[in-house]
């Protein structure tokens, strides 16, 4: 079948024009920035002036937005080697109902629905990388058919109920623990993005995908295994994406059966924001990480602000649009130096 791969932001190519270091600095801190100055303006907005900058509004924007900033640094793995993977929010919804199912439903314990659960959440991993390197099937029709069918499962498998009782206690505590008033999920993806990032900065699987990211056809004649690590690449992200709904499940303490499409497109919004900043023109984790917590703050300000339900998802993709673009000209910005 035709590869439609998608154009990574990673390309890069022969320096032409270099542009004048200020702009470059404020290029790579551009973004940081401005969450700075949206977090203000939504501090002293007379409409949200009194509950926007509170304690426990933090503590609320920093435990949401950590699922999201973890199916965010999922996305990069298969994004970074050039593939999308629309399946990540089905497999993170996936996780978390069948964790809360598998207790609620059949009395299982809880670290045996967790090890299940996560290993359903590998296997979709597998099976979207055999089909896209294997089968050679386009990323985007495969992940997104994947998503369709396990929304599909999942309807089936709880039949439309939530799963609100039978759910063991102790990952609700767990959920709503914080340490230093900080909930314990958000210093989990702290921790999971550090290991992205050594991942991506320090070993020769990390950097052979932006290799094959930036062109697998050079990569492979250099003798990069590309079919093995773009495989690699896909279960890593499926395996995070399982972990994300397991922590979903211990922050809000129930399920019931969705598409993933309220973790996916936030996610994806702050992967492209990401390639904006840090080092622009390149999908990274720390740039994914601020461009969750951009979203998360903005999201919230509206919220507080009294902006009406449908406000956050223009926001979403307003910012997925404006972040596609600039991760885009910011690609080619790099490419002519």
């Amino acid at each position: 079948m035709t590869d439609t791969r998608t154009p990574t932001t990673a390309t890069v190519s022969v320096p032409v024009v270099r542009t004048p270091a200020p702009l470059r600095v404020l290029e790579k801190y551009a973004l940081p920035l401005l969450t700075v100055l949206v977090f203000v303006f939504f501090s002293f907005f007379s409409l949200s002036a009194a509950s926007f900058p509170t304690l426990n509004n933090i503590t609320v924007i920093l435990g949401s937005q950590a699922v999201v900033a973890l199916v965010a640094i999922a996305a990069l793995f298969p994004l970074v080697a050039g593939y999308f993977d629309f399946s990540l929010g089905a497999n993170a919804a996936m996780t978390q109902v069948m964790t809360a199912g598998l207790m609620s439903a059949y009395s299982v314990p809880l670290p045996v629905a967790i090890v299940i659960s996560l290993a359903l959440g590998v296997l979709v991993g597998v099976v979207n990388g055999y089909f896209v390197t294997r089968l050679h099937m386009s990323p985007f029709v495969t992940t997104l058919g994947m998503s369709m069918l396990l929304a599909g499962l999942m309807a089936w498998f709880t039949g439309g109920r939530t799963f609100v009782s039978g759910i063991d206690p102790a990952i609700i505590l767990f959920g709503s623990t914080r340490l230093l008033g900080v909930p314990l999920v958000f210093y989990i993806t702290l921790a999971v993005g550090l290991v992205a990032w050594y991942f991506f900065s320090h070993t020769p699987f990390g950097r052979s995908l932006y290799a094959i990211g930036s062109n697998a056809t050079a990569a492979k004649l250099v003798g990069l295994p590309v079919t093995k690590n773009v495989w690699w690449s896909f279960i890593v992200a499926g395996s995070i994406a399982g972990l994300a709904g397991v922590l979903q499940l211990a922050r809000v303490g129930s399920a019931t059966a969705s598409d993933g499409g309220l973790i996916l497109f936030p996610a994806l919004a702050a992967v492209f924001l990401g390639a904006t900043t840090i080092r622009p023109g390149f999908f990274n984790v720390w740039g994914t990480i601020i461009g969750a917590v951009f979203v998360s703050v903005s999201v919230s300000g509206l919220a507080l602000s009294g902006a009406s339900g449908w406000a956050s998802n223009v926001f979403n993709g307003a910012a997925l649009l404006a972040a596609v673009a600039l991760s885009t000209y910011l690609g080619r910005s790099q490419r002519r130096g």
